[in-house]
């Protein structure tokens, strides 16, 4: 554990110079430093912060007053933003801060955003916001780890309950500082999508498959927030290879669904020339919130309610057949082996007979389509199961073990 974290501590001094003095000493007094970074532009404040606000234009490339000039609020802020995330990129980095401690109103939050962002995921990220977890911020905008807090009666000035939000923010940050570092592990990772384990179970037969040869699997929940950390983990190589069997969250996106990891799924481990095993799972459905209004443009389709938050409705074969375009689109920009597993005889649970989804009509329209635009070098295994069935699952450990012995993926660490 670390003994002696820094936080990056993000607001603007010449607004909130009481609280962000209040934030240092909290941090000081369990142990740990903080560097504070001054994102405001009109003014300087009482407090003399670590890293200057002309510092922070400077890596936006500008000046203060070019910034102070650049036309109003929200470019400025958007300057400022551009600025803070370089220099805290480059600062975890160099190794010198270890976690982010952020505060403000709705152009502090705009701004912390970004930030949260340029570190890596793992690095320990606390926002402090009067817009904490609302409407007003879209998923895309959140980092995957991001913990947020309301930031309760403390808008103008230091009080008992601001002081209160203030200290358990401080605490939360250094505590996650601290607990950081990963267990020294030297078992390669392979990650993993599903949807829970209900609608996808093949995990249940990977995961001790998988470690009896030596690596360590990381199964990522396709709800949106889930499909984001796999992509941006594959897209820095952390992964061996990856097992992607669930994207639905790439229909959502096409469908318009808020239950979306954004347009870059399954593009990342390809950009990265990761070895890639893909399958269609779940891609027969749009997710909604259950308590929300269904979407207008799926009136009448079938739908099965998973739970009082999300519900999925049944797509139609020309939707089946637009995903499937998509994923063989994305796979055939991958810089290294992709392998397309096709389950002909279902692709989640509620499509088997007697459940809400089944559709024979929809789910041959998607295997039609695939059988068509896979195109070498990616390669297409036709397996006469579904998805849950064991056949699956074997299927995709023998041409992992064929990647293996071909050395295109890394040897398991011996036992």
């Amino acid at each position: 554990m670390k003994s002696h974290p820094v936080v990056l501590v993000v607001g603007t001094v010449d607004t909130k110079s009481d609280e962000i003095a209040f934030l240092r000493d909290c941090i000081a007094q369990q142990g740990a430093s903080a560097l504070v970074m001054d994102v405001g532009v009109l003014g300087h404040g009482a407090l003399v912060p670590d890293i200057a606000n002309h510092e922070v234009a400077a890596a936006a490339g500008a000046t203060l007053q070019q910034v102070a000039d650049s036309g109003d609020e929200n470019s400025a802020m958007t300057l400022m933003a551009a600025g803070a995330s370089r220099l805290a990129a480059q600062l975890h980095a160099a190794g010198s801060i270890d976690g982010l401690l952020a505060l403000g109103g709705t152009m502090g939050t705009d701004l912390a955003l970004d930030v949260a962002h340029a570190l890596p995921l793992g690095a320990p990220k606390v926002l402090l916001s009067t817009i904490a977890y609302s409407h007003l911020i879209p998923p895309a905008r959140i980092a995957p780890d991001l913990i947020m807090r309301l930031w309760a009666g403390g808008l103008y000035g230091l009080n008992r309950i601001c002081r209160q939000t203030l200290a358990q923010a401080a605490g939360a940050v250094v505590g996650a500082c601290r607990a950081a570092d990963a267990p020294a592990d030297s078992r390669p990772v392979i990650g993993m999508t599903s949807l829970g384990s209900s609608a996808l179970s093949y995990m249940k037969r990977l995961k001790p498959e998988l470690e009896a040869r030596g690596y360590e699997l990381a199964v990522f929940h396709t709800t949106g927030m889930g499909g984001r950390a796999f992509e941006d983990l594959a897209a820095k190589g952390f992964f061996a290879a990856v097992m992607d069997f669930s994207l639905q969250e790439l229909v959502n996106d096409l469908g318009g669904s808020c239950v979306s990891s954004g347009p870059d799924r399954l593009r990342g481990a390809g950009r990265a020339g990761v070895p890639q095993l893909v399958a269609p799972g779940a891609t027969d459905m749009l997710d909604f919130a259950t308590w929300g209004a269904r979407p207008a443009a799926f009136e009448g389709r079938a739908e099965h309610a998973h739970n009082r938050l999300i519900a999925s409705v049944l797509v139609d074969p020309a939707m089946r057949r637009h995903a499937a375009r998509a994923i063989t689109e994305r796979l055939a920009g991958s810089q290294g082996p992709s392998c397309l597993l096709l389950p002909t005889q279902g692709i989640e649970a509620w499509d088997r007979a007697g459940e809400p989804l089944h559709d024979p009509e929809g789910l041959a329209a998607l295997v039609d389509e695939l059988r068509q635009r896979v195109q070498p070098p990616v390669r297409l295994v036709e397996i006469d199961a579904h998805i849950n069935d064991a056949a699956f699952a074997d299927a995709a450990l023998a041409v992992f073990d064929g990647w293996v012995r071909d050395g295109l993926v890394p040897a398991g660490a011996a036992a």
